[in-house]
């Protein structure tokens, strides 16, 4: 087997080490929410813990949630009470349950009714802290709300099942989420059919600004949200397919450390930690640290990662009105760009996308890119009184790049004559450098009220974001053809031939590049930049890029009646070379309405309907699409484009069942989206643009989350997506298939331990697959990238009486070769074979 080769000791000496150290009492603890009949949270509830010899006091925050940890009993007791709530208690076996949902019911006639007790009947069970349900989401609304009761489709990765598969990249997290494909080896997704356009990623609900080369890591992220559809009416100019929150781990009131090492294949060498508590003895002041590294070579040559992360945060409480959380993500990445696997090309209509090993890279030795982010972030929250709370967010960030590399010009070689020579690859050189500034506000004032039998969220804002190029950037290159009088041309003119030198490769005769080719079949990485003519050098123009926009949104709930409708007016204003003589300018002014329904059926089941409207100013959209070349470092304006629009009609069902033990969502929609940009000819323009008409992408998702027992979990989805070209320039593309766009793929991931078992209750296992049909590739019609079917296992290993788990997830079991996208014959994106990654884990 092609897996990792781990030294014959590493386990052990892992497993003394950690037993000699850390060896105790394996402490349990216990967290959930507290809500009203209604499902809104109940703060300050009050949570008493009795355990054999002592108790414990919490109370519950503005959200409805509490922690509590460090138990030592196997039994507990739990009373939970509220000001005009029943109170209620329950005795629990911790080795069977460790988090729960409560809801309070009303007790109108007694205000203070501490002392009167009933069963804890509305408990909701959802295991041990493994579980992968998500029963709350505030990213599409601005408002904690039941997952269930939210009229829109979120798919939700917790940490859970993020650490049961040691996904240390944000792609091997979301690619299990139905809809959701990884388009290239960058941080790049087709969502429902419809690629990504904007640059940066969503962290906490805020814009970020920075590029999507390297994968960003999941060291300090709780949950990843998945939001389907146009999320503009939250988020501004987003794309219609859907958005990816990063939701960051929060200070908690409880101490708590978790330290957590990888080694793997390709040598691969990670690690984490994660601590938080207290830092005062009220605890009103608590602090979280989360630290990441990355050394990673891979199975594509001459390709590395090497990241790190940092990220502390604060949190204050300076009242039981008024919060702050302040923080920090610093992330420095090292690696390459890896512009994929070329392959020969198609000969007779057949094509071999084995004609080159998958490890195959168009790189030399010397090629690096690098990034170093950092983001500043602090939110403030205060609640006037029981019926008024205002939340005001701030996110400053710097993001710069450094990079060099060797990569394709996206066409083969031509000899003489201007026939192509399949087996030789047009290359250029670059060099690029260039810094971001952001600035991101949002604040806004909710309004909780009743008008008779009908309960109200009224919520009102504003947001401001500026993202800022600033100046100084500058990108070079090298391509083309040398002449005669050793000057270049960028473009090889068979008429004239004679002006051009030559150079004789397999015994074909051929203009002489400015880069050498790269021969498919005589493999070579050796660099020679001192060879290189710098025929292409621009400096990269400032851009300055503001949204502004005031939204209202309301939430009322009448009975088994949830109606959610608002409306956002965006003020975009983009300026290339700002605050110089040549300066460009455009504004694009848009009205966002959204309005969705949700019907409570029963108490398991509810109904929705939602349809919302997006848009993206056109310098958005320019920079990330593979088919716009280099616009994004042109001077033109984007105002002769008109903005990308679209819309979502969707309509689903939500279940939960068994006291929060199943969960099943499914619903189908259709997305519409027109104005989108596309290059007009990419090899011989490739900053040329020109608007594609319009696309339709329709389908439906079916996501499950299961708790079995408290000690196996599960996850399935499945996705089928019909996305096309509706109107376009070219007549012989309407009505075909969009790029990078499976019909089917299905993902399945289960966790299992043996806990019942005597001789093997200290082991688990996890198994999963992936499955995904064939897809079109961007630029090339000719072929498709196959359809391929993956399993992945997992073994766990968790001491008894210790706080250590030892894990080894091995990938790819049946070793297939596979690959998750494609641009053309020169750029094919192959997956990972056969690989394995063995962790330690110790809580303490």
């Amino acid at each position: 087997m092609n897996i990792l080769k781990i030294n014959k000791n590493f386990l052990l000496v892992f497993f003394l080490i950690f037993i000699n150290n850390f060896t105790g009492l394996c402490q349990m603890s216990v967290s959930g929410y507290i809500m009203d009949e209604t499902y809104n949270p109940v703060n300050k509830a009050k949570i008493i813990i009795d355990e054999a010899e002592q108790s414990s006091i919490i109370y519950s925050d503005s959200t409805g949630y509490f922690y509590i940890d460090k138990i030592n009993a196997d039994k507990i007791i739990v009373t939970i009470s509220a000001l005009g709530y029943y109170t209620q208690n329950q005795t629990l076996d911790l080795n069977k349950v460790q988090s729960l949902d409560v809801i309070l019911k009303s007790d109108i006639k007694h205000k203070n009714n501490d002392s009167k007790y009933t069963e804890l009947s509305s408990i909701n069970v959802t295991g041990k802290n493994e579980s992968y349900i998500n029963n709350y989401s505030s990213s599409a609304t601005r408002l904690s709300m039941l997952a269930r009761e939210v009229p829109q489709s979120i798919n939700s990765i917790n940490h859970n099942i993020i650490e049961d598969r040691q996904t240390f990249q944000l792609a091997d997290a979301v690619k299990i989420v139905p809809g959701v494909e990884s388009s290239s080896f960058y941080n790049q997704y087709t969502i429902r059919g419809i690629s990504q356009n904007e640059e940066g990623q969503i962290i906490n609900g805020m814009r970020t600004r920075q590029y999507y080369f390297l994968q960003p890591l999941t060291t300090n992220i709780e949950k990843i949200e998945v939001i389907k559809g146009p999320a503009s009416a939250t988020f501004a100019s987003v794309d219609p397919g859907g958005s990816i929150n990063l939701i960051t781990k929060k200070p908690l009131v409880t101490s708590s450390k978790t330290i957590t090492l990888n080694t793997g294949s390709y040598n691969t060498i990670r690690g984490a930690l994660d601590f938080t508590g207290p830092l005062n003895e009220n605890k009103t002041l608590l602090y979280r640290l989360n630290a990441g590294f990355q050394k990673a070579r891979s199975y594509r040559d001459l390709v590395h990662n090497d990241a790190l992360l940092l990220s502390p945060s604060f949190t204050y409480k300076l009242s039981n009105k008024t919060k702050v959380n302040i923080e920090t993500i610093y992330t420095n990445q090292t690696g390459n760009l890896d512009r994929g696997q070329p392959i020969f090309g198609a000969v007779s209509g057949i094509t071999n996308l084995k004609s080159t090993p998958i490890s195959l890279n168009l790189g030399k030795e010397g090629d690096y890119y690098k990034s170093e982010n950092l983001i500043l972030m602090g939110t403030f929250t205060h609640a006037f009184n029981k019926q008024i709370s205002m939340n005001a967010a701030y996110m400053k960030q710097t993001w710069k790049e450094d990079l060099q590399e060797h990569r394709t010009t996206n066409a083969f070689a031509v000899d003489v004559n201007n026939n192509p020579v399949n087996s030789l690859v047009g290359m250029q050189y670059v060099k690029r450098k260039q810094n971001w500034s952001v600035d991101n506000f949002n604040a806004y004032i909710s309004y909780n009220f009743k008008t008779g039998p009908i309960s109200h969220d009224l919520i009102t804002g504003f947001d401001f974001s500026a993202w800022k190029k600033i100046k100084g950037g500058n990108q070079s290159a090298a391509r083309g053809y040398i002449l005669k009088d050793g000057s270049v041309t960028s473009r090889y003119d068979p008429t004239k031939a004679e002006q051009y030198e030559t150079v004789t490769i397999n015994n074909v005769t051929l203009p002489k590049p400015n880069v050498n080719y790269f021969d498919l079949i005589n493999l070579n990485h050796t660099s020679s930049d001192s060879n290189y003519i710098m025929n292409s050098q621009i400096t990269i123009p400032p851009t300055l890029s503001r949204n502004q926009a005031i939204y209202i949104q309301e939430q009322l709930r009448w009975k088994r009646v949830i109606v959610i409708a608002g409306i956002r007016q965006d003020w975009f204003e983009d300026k290339t070379n700002y605050d110089e003589k040549n300066e460009k300018s455009f504004k694009n002014n848009k009205l966002l309405p959204r309005l969705g329904i949700t019907l409570i059926l029963s108490d398991n089941i509810n109904i929705y309907s939602t349809y919302l409207e997006g848009y993206q100013p056109q310098s958005n959209t320019a920079s990330l699409l593979p088919s716009t070349g280099n616009y994004n470092w042109s001077t033109e304006s984007a105002a002769k484009f008109k903005p990308l629009i679209s819309d979502l009609k969707e309509a689903g069902i939500k279940t939960n069942f068994f006291n929060n033990k199943l969960v099943a969502n499914l619903s189908v929609y259709e997305i519409n989206q027109k104005n989108l940009l596309m290059n007009a000819n990419l090899a011989q323009y490739p900053d040329s643009l020109i608007t594609r008409g319009a696309e339709r992408s329709k389908g439906l998702e079916l996501e499950i989350s299961l708790n079995i027992a408290a000690y196996w979990h599960l996850y399935a989805s499945y996705s089928y997506n019909d996305a096309r070209i509706t109107k376009d320039n070219n007549p012989d593309l309407i009505g075909a298939r969009k790029q990078n766009s499976p019909y089917n793929s299905a993902s399945f991931w289960t966790r299992y331990n043996f806990q019942n078992i005597d001789i093997i209750k200290d082991w688990g296992i996890g198994a999963g697959f992936q499955y995904n049909s064939n897809r079109i590739p961007w630029f090339d019609r000719t072929f498709k990238v196959p359809s391929y079917f993956l399993v992945d296992l997992a073994l766990y290993y968790a001491p008894k009486n210790t706080n250590m788990q030892f894990t080894l997830n091995v990938n790819n079991v049946m070793n297939k070769t596979y690959w998750i996208g494609a641009q053309n014959y020169l750029r094919l994106f192959p997956g990972a074979p056969r690989n394995a990654l063995a962790t330690a884990t110790i809580k303490f």
